[in-house]
């Protein structure tokens, strides 16, 4: 029996490396809760990409829509609708996320559980930015299930 593969005919237990925009948003959401194997810093990187591109479209429709019917005071329904499907948008992506993140410390060869340094005020997140963009590491296939 083979692995399933993605579009791109690379097993989705394999981190894709040179992932175009399109394959890494479709990878993240076939591995949706895989905390195993890796995740290539295109892959990471697109997804955040769109994510920060989801979360500006909302922002944007939120500061322009978001007082409609309320006479341009406080939040009108459309505006309450509006953070409804955002707060279910970042439920939706929370756990995917944090295993992409999981996969792409994988990646450089290091723990997933690294991923709580940054709880630490000020120097946790700069301590992650640094290993987000750590190159692969051959070593990180030891974090790949067993085939």
């Amino acid at each position: 029996m083979t692995a399933p593969q993605d579009s791109t005919g690379v097993p989705l237990w394999q981190p894709l490396y040179g992932a175009s925009f399109a394959e890494a948003i479709r990878r993240f959401f076939k591995k949706y809760s895989d905390f195993t194997g890796r995740a290539s810093r295109s892959e990471f990187w697109w997804w955040f990409l769109f994510a920060i591109l989801v979360a500006a479209v909302y922002e944007i429709l939120l500061l322009t829509l978001g007082t409609v019917g309320n006479g341009g005071r406080g939040l009108g329904f459309f505006g309450w609708l509006l953070i409804v499907v955002y707060i279910v948008w970042v439920l939706v992506i929370l756990v995917p996320s944090l295993a992409l993140t999981w996969r792409r410390l994988h990646d450089a060869n290091l723990a997933g559980p690294f991923w709580f340094l940054g709880f630490i005020p000020l120097a946790g997140p700069i301590i992650l930015l640094v290993f987000y963009v750590l190159p692969s590491k051959a070593e990180g296939a030891r974090f790949d299930r067993a085939r």
